[in-house]
């Protein structure tokens, strides 16, 4: 998992190939007038979901993983508490992994919570179980989804 600022966003590019076209969109991209749904940016590559929705407390929410791709979430409104836990310690399965959607869902709890203010992101690798939108009222976000293959 990392976590920081769009301003220093450059140091993470060369972690994956695809990095420098998703901060770039999340640099470059006006979102206050773009409607709410799924954003092409390179085919299934590298898209982008803005999404607005109401934030929800810890104990009802799931820990999420994924297997196919790298989630860069970027709150843009106003600050999301998003949980961590290692993928290596889920072991009850409330969801299980649905392929077409890239997701499982499990039980446990976060281990680390994180305030992701505005125009900070953070960024989730299949082996990071993370819990995001938690807080209240209405929260808006864009999520840029990075296939794990080169």
């Amino acid at each position: 998992m990392i976590h920081d600022t769009l301003n220093n966003s450059a140091r993470y590019e060369t972690l994956h190939p695809r990095f420098k076209t998703a901060f770039d969109f999340l640099r470059n991209t006006d979102f206050s007038n773009l409607p709410a749904g799924k954003i092409d940016i390179d085919g299934n590559h590298i898209f982008a979901s803005l999404n607005i929705t109401n934030g929800i407390q810890p104990n009802d929410s799931k820990i999420e993983t994924h297997q196919k791709y790298i989630d860069i979430q970027m709150p843009l409104a106003v600050t999301e508490t998003m949980g961590w836990i290692s993928a290596k310690n889920l072991k009850n399965i409330a969801i299980p992994y649905d392929e077409e959607k890239d997701i499982a869902f499990y039980s446990e709890k976060a281990t680390s919570y994180i305030n992701v203010n505005p125009h900070e992101f953070a960024v989730f690798f299949p082996e990071d179980g993370h819990q995001p939108c938690i807080g209240a009222g209405e929260m808006r976000k864009v999520i840029i989804k990075v296939s794990l293959r080169a």
